[in-house]
């Protein structure tokens, strides 16, 4: 005898899922120790009593959603309705350890007499599951213009070997579901946003414990993007939304396209909300792409406070003016105080050209510590920049001038310089702010003159590179957030090309230590050390860190807390040759906080011979 368990009983147990899900975390072994435990206890003179004595797996789904339990507080239910219940309990016990795979279990209900004269009932379901039922043939089925069309081969083929479920899987409910919803998923995410499941069929044999599954993805037509239908705008123009959304009539759709331009949208600080959709009701050939939003304020002010071990108590007010009078440029102006830096000043930025490359202006004055010494410095930059989903370029011209404190009394020693700038960033993280894996790298080449009485040619460089390797993988071979953790590695180089005894700002040298550098030693406190015993700032840089991240586990679960051990090491000096490491170790802490990853490190600086304990929040690259 065979049992069919179509779509519409897939739906029906749409209900049992939080339960199913758990199950499906649970060994798949048949030979699961079975142990008994009550359910809690009812309330006082209740009707019955019941004791569950199965595997977890399938006790804790009983005890979520076996229907004789609602039962439990009826004071005035009679032996015959009881027995009636229990009979009615025997085919839902059935029915839901199908669910889980087991279509031949042995479920038997014992009734004791109450003991010292009580008038509860006492139950035990005992429940011996058997051989779970496994997977023995899939078959998928595409039907529609993605059968044959040339363009969606790898689409297509993605869908075939992404199935979840495969032969010699045990077969669940749960599984089964969730098999279905992502082929579906991955059928509506690119070209066909109206593709259904036309049938599906799990064939289940109880017998010989097997599964046939057959599954057929109806694709409907391919659909094209249209023009963008532009709703809620009264300061900013259509032309901006349509620069920033970048969704090119006539491409093929993908919804991860219209998310990115979703969240560009979001993200570019004109709007406080924005929704991109698709309407399938129109052609599929030129779709509109409906783009639904809410302007921000014209103005805005934030006023913000924080903190960290590099920079201490930390105040900052922002001030941001969305279209200047008269050019229609943005504006973000700020100051910002802490223990080490103390700056103000201001940007101004266009809208995005058609390739989104925008004009940028900036000014900034700040006095900041740099090693030993307190700098007072200026810096002017003009020039354009593209930002984007995975790659930020930018090229500019940018003054510097700094007047670094002297030891001695007098006047500060005072440098200036002009350079040509170009930086250019590539990310390639799995998921931000909270990457697993995946690499970052990033590099600034520049080249200029010193100014004042004597004008010296000089380059500078920096390299900065970021990777995560996952140590463990799950069962279908995707990187995953498993307990073995990753391998974080960061490396950071720079180097000042020039002849010896140029004066340059020192705000274009190098220093390093704190929270992102060099664990285990303050903010900018490893440089060139002097005769005197101060820190300066040199020409040479070079940074490298390894850390171990592993997810911390409570309950047999991941949670949002991750431990770490790491070593760090930095060397800044003058001359290559002069670079000597110093090395700092630790242990830390993470947590996926709303507001981006807590990064919580004890650190021992080997060269210093002390502890340090670093905090930061928030990631960048």
């Amino acid at each position: 005898m065979k049992w069919a368990l179509t779509s519409l009983l897939a739906t029906m147990m749409l209900a049992l899922a939080p339960a199913q899900l758990r199950a499906q975390e649970l060994a798949a072994s048949p030979a699961v120790a079975a142990s008994a435990a009550a359910v809690p206890a009812a309330p006082a003179q209740a009707a019955f009593e019941l004791t569950i004595e199965a595997p977890d797996e399938i006790r804790e789904l009983l005890q979520r959603h076996l229907e004789l339990l609602r039962y439990r507080e009826l004071t005035d239910l009679s032996d015959s309705e009881l027995a009636r219940l229990l009979t009615a309990a025997e085919q839902n016990t059935q029915e839901l350890v199908a669910t889980l795979g087991y279509f031949s279990p042995d479920i038997r209900f014992e009734q004791q007499a109450p003991s010292n004269g009580a008038s509860t009932r006492l139950l035990k379901l005992r429940v011996v599951p058997g051989e779970p039922t496994v997977v023995a043939d899939v078959k998928v089925e595409l039907k529609g213009p993605i059968a044959t069309d040339p363009a969606a081969s790898r689409q297509r083929q993605q869908i075939e070997d992404n199935w979840l479920l495969r032969p010699g899987m045990r077969f669940t409910q749960a599984r089964w579901t969730a098999a279905k919803q992502q082929a579906l998923r991955q059928l509506t995410s690119r070209r066909y946003p109206t593709g259904q499941l036309s049938t599906t069929l799990a064939d289940i044999d109880p017998v010989t414990r097997r599964a046939r599954l057959n599954i057929t993805l109806d694709s409907g037509p391919a659909y094209q993007l249209g023009g963008l239908v532009i709703s809620g705008l009264e300061r900013f123009d259509a032309a901006l939304v349509t620069r920033l959304a970048r969704l090119a009539p006539g491409a093929s759709y993908d919804q991860a396209q219209l998310v990115a331009a979703q969240q560009r949208l979001a993200d570019s600080g004109f709007f406080d909300s924005a929704y991109v959709s698709l309407d399938t009701s129109g052609d599929p050939s030129a779709t509109p792409v409906l783009v639904q939003l809410r302007e921000a304020r014209l103005q805005k002010l934030v006023l913000g406070i924080g903190a960290s071990t590099d920079g201490g108590a930390r105040l900052s007010v922002e001030h941001t003016h969305h279209k200047v009078p008269g050019i229609g440029w943005r504006a973000v102006s700020k100051l910002m105080l802490d223990r080490e830096t103390r700056a103000i000043g201001s940007e101004l930025t266009s809208p995005p050209d058609a390739d989104n490359w925008r004009w940028v202006t900036a000014a900034q004055v700040q006095n900041q510590r740099l090693g030993s010494f307190d700098v007072n410095s200026q810096s002017l930059r003009g020039g354009r920049s593209q930002s984007g989903d995975r790659i930020d370029r930018n090229y500019y011209l940018q003054y510097d001038r700094a007047d670094t404190a002297t030891s001695e009394a007098g006047a500060p020693a005072t440098a200036a310089a002009l350079s040509a700038n170009y930086a250019f960033t590539l990310r390639n993280f799995d998921s931000l702010p909270f990457p697993t894996s995946g690499w970052g790298f990033g590099v600034e080449v520049g080249g200029g003159t010193t100014l004042g009485s004597q004008r010296d040619p000089y380059g500078r460089t920096l390299a900065r590179a970021l990777g995560y390797w996952p140590l463990g993988r799950s069962a279908d071979g995707a990187s995953s957030a498993l307990r073995a953790g990753r391998l974080a590695l960061r490396a950071e180089a720079g180097a000042v090309l020039a002849k010896d005894g140029i004066n340059l700002p020192s705000t274009q040298l190098f220093l390093t230590g704190g929270d992102k550098t060099v664990r285990g030693y303050g903010y900018r406190d490893l440089g060139v050390t002097l005769p005197d015993g101060q820190t300066t700032a040199g020409r040479y840089l070079a940074v490298g860190s390894l850390e171990w991240q592993r997810p911390i586990v409570r309950d047999d679960r991941l949670t949002d807390w991750e431990s770490t051990v790491f070593i760090d090491a930095g060397a800044v000096a003058d001359k290559p040759a002069e670079l000597r490491a110093k090395v700092g170790v630790g242990v830390g802490a993470r947590w996926k906080s709303p507001v981006g990853p807590l990064q919580i490190d004890l650190a021992y600086g080997v060269a210093v011979k002390r502890f340090r304990l670093h905090l930061n929040v928030g990631f960048s690259f």
